[in-house]
């Protein structure tokens, strides 16, 4: 029985992380079958179904094997953060400040490796990365920053003539320990990842971090660098898969914000119930975009494609899901789309690199089965190009798909557009309200009574007109979504208000006594709380003074 190699062992894990820094040992050959390494009770690294063991298991140090994260772990990571919560330092404005500049500070030292981390979870182009992880990031800490003692302040509310005399105001008082749950698509990106951190630190909350599995690197770096740049008593990250996840939920927080899929913001939704947490879900949908015929072609088709290709590949839940526009207008806006996808990608889409690829060849096939079902794949009328081994699908446009086809019925987060046309424009209203409401809604028109038509009777998350996902760069807008595409909203100072609980305080004096509040109760007193119930001044003059008007 051969004998592996102990320099080996400073690639595995023993907690199923293993399988990645297997692949990069051994040749890349397609369908490899690859050893799964187990640890046996003499602690030995053996290789199922394999001709090796390892027999030098006295070269694995400790603190080499990752210990796993249960529901005792979860449990005593929850007791130390709200330890660190209830001792009072995440409240004061000053610890605040100094982790969001420790944010801050982590964008600026450490841009090129959170580049590089993005450029091998899903190639995306440094450009692309820049513009929607680095820039907005930064954008998002300078406004937290800026306006965070405006947000602590307490807002002064107004009082009524019941408590006269008092005063009354309105603090935004901190949660307590947050779990974050963020996607892989944008694990870096103001809006999906860290902003709702730094929305839960300025707000004064403890707060974990559970980033996606399917974006390794980038869950890797985070974690280390939040350990390097921010205060690890009250601010962790979690790494792992549905097992870290699953006992991570098992506890009771004081908020859980979730973004992701539909199918597992249920999961989510119903952990949360039992201990009565409240939840924030960015969810997403099926983004339509109507264009009508009025429009700047060229204009519009570039702000569709920014939207949809130059946007992770249409790996974003506010990307484009399909377009709806009139029979008459179809051939041109195709004409011009596949005019313009050659100007940004050339004419070959696939060796591009200005265009992310698939994050994994599970979603690559979940995007190719919707292609290959029937009455979808005769409907290609430019892109359909695939490689699997690069995880790469061309831009795809589809017309007049059957709408009770898989794509049209799910979110495709991907880079296939299907074009569905109506006879006349308004038609397109029925087409996007038979369907759950949507995380973002985008019309192209110069009508303006459509316009106005069109934000009355669609409901959305988000409304964008004559562009597409640049709502997001407004942090003065709120961002979430409606029905199933979630529930809550962030950014800017809605992060702030997500994460805080708005305490009603009103203060008394010992003046003002009114017999009238009081038993026994007679009916001068009822009379007496009537009129004060009834608003009108004179008439409370009157009855305080012992005067009535009738």
């Amino acid at each position: 029985m051969g004998t592996l190699s102990v320099n080996l062992l400073h690639f595995c894990s023993v907690d199923g992380g293993y399988t990645r820094s297997l692949r990069n040992q051994f040749p890349k050959k397609r369908n490899l079958l690859l050893p799964i390494p187990v640890l046996n009770k003499q602690k030995r690294l053996q290789f199922a179904h394999s001709s090796f063991i390892c027999s030098a298991a006295l070269a694995v140090m400790p603190d080499e094997i990752k210990k796993v994260f249960d529901i005792e772990s979860a449990a005593s990571l929850m007791k130390e953060l709200r330890g660190s919560f209830n001792s009072g330092k995440t409240k004061s404005y000053e610890w605040r400040i100094t982790q969001l500049k420790g944010i801050e500070k982590m964008i600026d030292e450490r841009e090129k490796e959170i580049l590089e981390a993005l450029r091998k979870d899903l190639s995306k182009p440094e450009a692309e990365a820049f513009m929607s992880e680095i820039s907005m990031t930064k954008g998002a800490c300078k406004s937290a920053l800026k306006e965070l003692s405006h947000w602590m302040k307490p807002k002064k509310a107004k009082t009524s003539i019941t408590t006269y005399p008092s005063s009354a105001e309105i603090m935004s008082e901190p949660l307590g320990v947050v779990l974050i749950i963020s996607p892989w698509n944008f694990p870096f990106c103001q809006l999906l990842s860290v902003d709702p951190v730094i929305g839960a630190i300025a707000a004064g909350n403890a707060v974990v971090l559970k980033p996606s599995e399917i974006a390794p690197a980038a869950s890797n770096l985070l974690s280390k660098l939040f350990e390097e740049y921010l205060d690890n008593s009250s601010i962790r990250v979690v790494e792992g898969a549905v097992p870290e996840t699953t006992a991570l939920l098992e506890q009771k927080w004081d908020k859980i914000f979730y973004t992701g899929s539909s199918r597992v913001g249920r999961i989510i939704m119903a952990a949360a119930a039992k201990h009565l947490t409240p939840i924030t879900l960015e969810l997403g949908g099926k983004c339509p975009v109507v264009v009508d015929s009025n429009v700047n072609l060229q204009v519009a088709v570039r702000r569709i494609i920014a939207g949809k290709w130059a946007c992770n590949d249409g790996q974003a839940c506010v990307a484009p899901d399909y377009i709806i526009t009139t029979k008459d207008f179809a051939p041109k806006l195709i004409d011009v789309m596949r005019h313009e996808l050659e100007e940004f990608f050339g004419k070959n889409p696939m060796e591009s690199e200005d265009m992310s690829r698939i994050v994994s060849v599970q979603h690559f096939k979940r995007l190719t089965n919707l292609l290959d079902e029937d009455n979808v794949s005769d409907k290609i009328i430019f892109g359909g190009q695939r490689d699997e081994n690069r995880l790469k699908i061309a831009p795809t446009v589809l017309l007049d798909v059957p709408e009770d086809t898989e794509i049209m019925r799910e979110e495709i987060f991907g880079p296939l557009l299907p074009i569905l046309t109506v006879e006349k424009l308004e038609e397109s209203f029925n087409v996007i309200n038979s369907k759950p409401k949507p995380l973002a809604a985008y019309l192209f028109s110069e009508n303006k009574q459509l316009h106005k038509d069109f934000v009355n009777n669609i409901s959305a998350g988000g409304m964008l007109i004559n562009d597409t996902i640049l709502h997001l760069t407004v942090s003065s807008l709120p961002f979430g979504g409606v029905g199933e595409s979630g529930m809550g909203s962030y950014h800017g100072k809605f992060s702030f208000d997500t994460f805080s609980h708005k305490k009603a305080v009103l203060c008394r004096g010992f003046g003002g006594e009114s017999s009238a509040r009081y038993p026994p109760y007679t009916p001068r007193k009822l009379k007496l709380l009537k009129t004060l119930n009834s608003g009108n001044i004179l008439s409370i003059l009157l009855a305080l003074l012992g005067f009535s008007k009738d």
